[in-house]
Order: C-alpha cells, then structure tokens, then sequence
C-alpha cells in the first residue's frame, strides 16, 4: 500500500480557483484524492478514490463544454 502524504505535502490549488473565497487545495496519493477549503487548512478534508475523482473531473469537463 503507498503511504499518504504528509498533512502539509502536496497540495495544489485548483488552476480553476479565482483569487476570490472559492478557492480549493487538492493532492493526490495512496490511490486517493484530497480535497480542502483554501481558507481553512486545518479544517475537514473530503477523500475521494481516484476512480469517483476522475468522473467528476470527467462531468465537470463536460458541463463546462456545454
């Protein structure tokens, strides 16, 4: 099994996110992906497997292409 990353290791702001209060963090590791509130780090963090990450990813695209 990968290990995780540490708590404040690899995380990236969305290329989405304006300079406004919408931004999000997200990383990636052991399979999984990470996602956080840029305002709040230590806050709650929602965990995805990487299969129910890339259909999102994939539905956003094509919201956005509509």
């Amino acid at each position: 099994m990968a290990s995780r990353p540490t708590p404040d290791r690899g995380w990236f702001k969305s290329s989405r996110s304006a300079n406004n209060a919408a931004c999000v963090e997200v990383r990636f590791g052991g399979g999984a992906v990470d996602v956080r509130d840029t305002k709040d780090r230590s806050g709650p963090i929602l965990t995805f497997d990487a299969c129910a990450w890339a259909s999102f990813v994939t539905g956003l695209k094509a919201e956005s292409a509509s």
